[in-house]
């Protein structure tokens, strides 16, 4: 698990499935809301295999899951996507 930016970025890495990351995701980003004791900060979280890479949003209750799947290339996405949610808040 990797924390960037006051622990605002949750990474979790799946060698297989995705969507079987989502869960543990998505706890683990409730977890960091509650050890951080602020329940109005965004957290921001990832779940990747290496090569494909699906983003999550946690504000306050409301849990958003993007869609899309990403992939290495372009790796100007990804990276575009990765300092974004590094540099946000």
């Amino acid at each position: 698990m990797l924390r960037i930016n006051y622990k605002k970025l949750i990474v979790e890495a799946k060698p297989e499935n995705l969507n079987a990351g989502l869960g543990q995701c998505a706890t683990e980003m409730v977890a960091a809301q509650i050890f951080n004791q602020q329940p109005n900060q965004i957290i921001y979280g990832c779940v990747t295999n290496g090569e494909l890479w699906k983003f999550l949003k946690l504000r306050k209750t409301d849990l958003t899951i993007d869609l899309d799947v990403y992939t290495l290339e372009p790796i100007e996405r990804l990276l575009g996507i990765l300092i974004y949610l590094a540099c946000k808040g």
